[in-house]
């Protein structure tokens, strides 16, 4: 039986999104259509697929997600493996390490490269292309997958069919060509053989590393150094730092699949196969809407949300009461630290306001008032000079490190279940109503030593509340930072 590895490229960082799409937090983490979150779809999108024997799933994410994302697959209960990247160096990069990793046990298996953050509405449509896509890819062939487009759409990049394949409903790569002006998109949707640029891609590990060694061997050197040089930390594959961070930066499309449509004899055949299975690459906001159930005026909402006399309208409301009267075409995203209101048909210049928060040293671009720890999570209720209050929820059988502050106290009021507390040399049981206190300068450590999650306020008290001020002892999960 066939056999087929899902590569799930988790890199982006969605800022056309925001405020619910952070640096630190990206679209990909988020649910945004339905109660999964865009990467756990993606991990599901093969699910029930007959005929072809499927790996573990390989996530290629950033160092800075990887609790997230495990905590993510373990939900739904996925066995994944994942490779950290030190550093983005683009998807070229990307696959070849998961190339790599394909390998290392001898096998050579069909791998199927697809962005974390993309929809797909029809997933038996996508298994059937991907069905007909395996016996090409076992043959040597390179594969991506082209939306069928439904409008001029200058957003994208477009490849162009060529001649067909003996296989039904494939055809070589003709070319491939930048984002288009109105004019020239509309000229490529009456042509009917131009077809959007998904970024989903399928071919034999094997064969992406020699295409890759024929048309960037730089690439494929520093990624093999890395690759070598890495180790295996927990649930994660680690490549060496200071080998990856040579590593050029490049697409996959840019370093190979351009390439392909020359016709090079040393090079594999390129092949597009036509995708019509309500795709979206969720770019902004207004594309957002346009994948998701509206009212019979048109409007989208999510959270607590009223609308009086509306059209056409995105509100997303994720911590307070939102209430729209009498506008149209309007987006307006309520998160606890930032509200977003947006002309749908400007969404795409959302990026401006990140790159001006960013200019600006404002912390609303990287992360949200609520941070997601490996042994749980914690939200920035308040704060003020001197103080910040945060709620914190500790896992069941989880703990944080052995750590000391210089500037700070910490006041533990215990609202949910038990906590077990280490202050310097002792250790004792803090149950629901009742507190503790942990004097500046002193090695502690909170566990929850319970079935259930541990929920307690905390109040800091201190000349200095950065995150910044900790010292750690003993840590399991191997952080070097909160």
């Amino acid at each position: 039986m066939q056999s087929l590895v899902p590569v799930v490229l988790s890199g982006g960082s969605g800022t056309r999104l925001w405020p619910l799409s952070r640096e630190r937090y990206p679209k990909q983490l988020l649910s945004l259509v339905n109660n999964d979150t865009l990467l756990q779809a993606t991990v599901r999108r093969l699910d029930g697929l007959t005929g072809v024997q499927i790996q573990a799933p390989l996530i290629v994410c950033n160092e800075e997600y990887r609790f997230v994302i495990a905590e993510q697959l373990r939900v739904i209960g996925k066995d994944c493996n994942i490779l950290l990247e030190p550093a983005g160096r683009n998807t070229a990069p990307a696959l070849t390490l998961a190339a790599l990793a394909a390998i290392r046990n001898a096998a050579d298996p069909v791998l199927l490269v697809m962005p974390s953050d993309h929809v797909i509405v029809d997933n038996l449509a996508f298994q059937a292309s991907v069905r007909k896509g395996m016996g090409l890819a076992e043959e040597g062939a390179v594969i991506t997958f082209g939306i069928t487009p439904d409008a001029p759409e200058t957003g994208y990049g477009y490849i162009q069919s060529g001649k067909a394949m003996a296989a039904e409903g494939a055809f070589r790569i003709a070319r491939f060509v930048e984002k288009p002006d109105l004019a020239t998109a509309q000229a490529y949707l009456d042509d009917g053989s131009y077809l959007w640029n998904s970024g989903i891609f399928m071919m034999r590990a094997s064969v992406w590393l020699s295409a890759i060694e024929h048309c960037h061997p730089d690439i494929l050197i520093a990624c093999r150094a890395a690759w070598d040089q890495g180790s295996v930390d927990g649930d994660f594959l680690r490549v060496d730092k200071t080998a990856f961070m040579l590593c050029p930066n490049d697409s996959i499309d840019y370093a190979v699949m351009e390439k392909l449509a020359e016709n090079r004899s040393e090079l594999p055949v390129g092949v597009v196969i036509p995708l019509a299975v309500g795709w979206s690459d969720v770019g902004a906001w207004d594309s957002l809407w346009r994948v998701l159930p509206k009212d019979p005026s048109g409007n989208v909402t999510r959270g607590d949300v009223l609308l009086h006399e509306c059209q056409n309208t995105l509100v997303v409301s994720e911590n307070r009461l939102v209430a729209c009267v009498g506008v149209d075409d309007l987006a307006v995203i309520e998160t606890p630290d930032a509200i977003l209101v947006a002309h749908k048909d400007r969404t795409q210049d959302v990026k401006k306001i990140v790159d001006t928060l960013r200019q600006s040293g404002r912390a609303e671009v990287l992360l949200h008032r609520k941070i997601y720890r490996p042994w749980g999570w914690y939200d920035a209720v308040d704060a003020g000079e001197r103080f910040q209050v945060k709620r914190i929820v500790v896992k069941p059988g989880a703990a944080l490190s052995l750590q000391m502050h210089h500037h700070r106290a910490e006041h533990w009021v215990v609202v949910r279940g038990t906590a077990k507390v280490t202050r310097d040399e002792s250790s004792y049981l803090v149950s629901e109503n009742e507190s503790t206190y942990i004097p500046l300068g002193t090695r502690h450590r909170l566990e929850n030593p319970g079935r259930l999650p541990l929920e307690m306020i905390e109040v800091q008290s201190g000349s200095y509340l950065g995150e910044d001020d900790i010292v750690r002892f003993e840590d399991k999960y191997g952080r070097n930072e909160r």
